[in-house]
């Protein structure tokens, strides 16, 4: 019962933090290790909940009439590429210096929601209307790369490059993230299978929270507008940059309320 209760709440947390701004499977894979699985498992098993929860939110983002669905489309096909590559190969970098550096480009993109909102949040028409250029298709292709290895935070580069390169703001860039991630996680979650590197029980337990906490932060974005998607971005991002500059131990403060 400790188990489920764990999961779902660790599910709900992460389906909300991941539909409006990103980051949240620091959450769900570091409840999964304590918990006992292995990295690789866990990375895979993560994948169950992560492509449950963004058919929720692209579904409910659709439904509010939110979604562009054309440039969507346009933008998954390299990142779909990309992910099958970066769920296939494994990348050789010490772990500490990858989550600083993913720390990093975390804070510069904090500078730019706080003090270049009118280019980051509001979105810029004179280019979301224009054709999508082959930088934005290779950048999205190395984007899928690194969703497909990891994807903790990959939220935080779609969303860079949905705002930077195609030029939507926070509401509609949330919308076309989810979508992104929805035609990729499958593939990925096909390969950690084929490897045997998931656990159905507890991804699905993940899985039925995080439906729970997309449809509520997907309601919510467009509900209650770019101000607030923004602020939950800033929190979250200054929550994970912390943890992984060492400020903080998330882990470890998972581990403690687990164990009691």
């Amino acid at each position: 019962m400790v188990e489920i209760i764990t999961l779902i709440t660790a599910g709900l947390l992460v389906g909300f933090i991941n539909t409006l701004a990103g980051g949240g499977s620091i959450i769900s894979l570091s409840v999964l290790m304590m918990l006992g699985l292995p990295a690789s498992m866990a990375n895979g098993t993560n994948r169950v909940m992560i492509t449950i929860q963004t058919l929720t939110a692209t579904t409910s983002f659709r439904q509010q009439k939110v979604l562009e669905t054309r440039k969507a489309l346009l933008l998954s096909i390299p990142a779909v590429l990309g992910s099958l590559l970066g769920a296939w190969f494994a990348v050789d970098i010490r772990e500490d210096i990858f989550e600083k550096a993913i720390g990093v480009i975390m804070l510069i993109m904090l500078v730019f929601i706080l003090y270049k909102p009118q280019k980051f949040i509001y979105g810029r028409s004179n280019i979301s209307e224009k054709p999508l250029t082959w930088s934005t298709y290779v950048i999205f292709f190395f984007i899928g790369i690194y969703g497909g290895f990891i994807h903790m935070g990959v939220g935080y580069f779609l969303l860079a490059g949905i705002v930077g390169c195609a030029g939507f703001d926070l509401i509609k860039a949330n919308a076309i993230k989810v979508f992104v991630v929805l035609m990729y996680a499958p593939f990925t979650l096909i390969i950690f299978l084929w490897y045997n590197q998931v656990n159905w029980k507890y991804g699905l337990l993940l899985a039925i929270g995080g439906v729970i906490g997309a449809l509520i932060a997907s309601r919510l974005a467009v509900s209650k507008g770019v101000v607030f998607v923004k602020w939950v971005i800033v929190i979250v991002i200054l929550i994970t940059s912390a943890d992984m500059f060492g400020l903080v131990d998330i882990k470890s403060a998972i581990s403690g309320i687990i164990s009691k």
